[in-house]
């Protein structure tokens, strides 16, 4: 998986598609909340956000009309550079770590920094 939890993306199709305002391009960026590798989606704060009807519960006693996130599909999404704050792609390499031992880690293509 190239997106994990807590990632910062940035949304390249759908509703909130890139746009131009005063001749600059704008993004739509969020916090991953939850992946699902069995479906290929994630879930991500305020991004596709959808109305549910809701039955009163212990909960939510007045139940009515819910705004949630929706699952969007990981071929929609693109890693946020730590450095320049576009959209990068993620590849791997492997790193020197404690104890001389190779550890496998992520990086942006664009800068080349690190992913955490």
């Amino acid at each position: 998986m190239h997106i994990k939890k807590g990632d910062t993306v940035i949304v390249m199709r759908g509703k909130e598609a890139p746009y131009f305002e005063n001749g600059k391009k704008v993004f739509t960026k969020g916090r991953v909340i939850k992946v699902l590798p069995k479906e290929n989606r994630a879930i991500v704060e305020g991004v596709n956000m959808v109305k549910k009807h809701a039955r009163p519960s212990q909960a939510n006693p007045q139940g009515g009309i819910i705004e949630k996130e929706a699952a969007i599909h990981l071929s929609n999404l693109m890693i946020e550079d730590p450095k320049t704050k576009e959209p990068t792609k993620v590849g791997y390499k492997f790193v020197e770590g404690k104890n001389g031992e190779k550890k496998k880690v992520r990086y942006a293509k664009k800068s080349g920094e690190i992913l955490e």
